[in-house]
């Protein structure tokens, strides 16, 4: 059986800085009947478990490390024997959340992961935060792009482990390169493509400035 994206909303809060925001977050599942991948395991591990259903689940593939992302991904390993990897870019983020455990594993810029069948491959792309990564899978002509790009435009910058200009040579360079039809599922809100978002990356970097 082919691989498919389920896709299911966890809602909570996202703290940084000081401060604290209301959220909800998509959590994809990428996989067949038999074994699947996470990516992002935000604020609700059973929830999580609830839609693997009987799956194996292979791993936890972090985005990044903001509290909204990886908030349940050790009791959701705990509970699967799944392993939770992260770019170790992001690993002073990680510490912010969980102080007291590290993640399993790393994901490194050109890894490829492969699941029922399916390579997702990693691309880093800091920006949003340093050890940020999209998850490009070119057999589901889809890439999982966590919060560096949105329908509409990049992912935030204005707090603390960010950087404007690096996320908009991350966009530039490994996402807007990809074929126009790739569908873009993102950490939150809409999907959208590669072709809807390219036209706009003058206008995001004036906004920017």
């Amino acid at each position: 059986m082919a691989a498919r994206v389920d896709h299911l909303v966890t809602s909570g809060t996202f703290s940084l800085d000081g401060g604290t925001w209301d959220v909800d977050n998509n959590v994809w599942i990428v996989g067949d009947d038999t074994e699947a991948v996470v990516i992002d395991a935000p604020h609700d591990a059973a929830a999580i478990k609830a839609a693997l259903g009987t799956r194996t689940l292979r791993a936890v593939l972090c985005t990044h490390a903001h509290d909204d992302h990886v908030g349940a991904a050790p009791a959701l390993a705990a509970a699967t024997g799944a392993t939770v990897l992260l770019h170790p870019d992001d690993l002073p983020l990680w510490q912010l959340t969980h102080p007291d455990e590290a993640p399993d594993g790393e994901l490194a810029d050109g890894q490829t992961i492969t699941v029922a069948g399916t390579d997702l491959r990693v691309l880093h792309t800091p920006g949003h935060a340093p050890g940020a990564v999209c998850l490009y899978a070119p057999g589901l002509s889809t890439v999982f792009t966590g919060d560096t790009l949105f329908k509409g435009g990049p992912g935030a910058t204005g707090r603390s482990f960010s950087d404007f200009p690096a996320i908009i040579d991350s966009i530039r360079d490994r996402l807007l390169t990809l074929p126009p039809d790739t569908v873009v599922r993102t950490g939150h809100g809409d999907s959208t493509t590669i072709g809807a978002e390219a036209p706009h990356l003058a206008e995001w970097i004036e906004r920017g400035h």
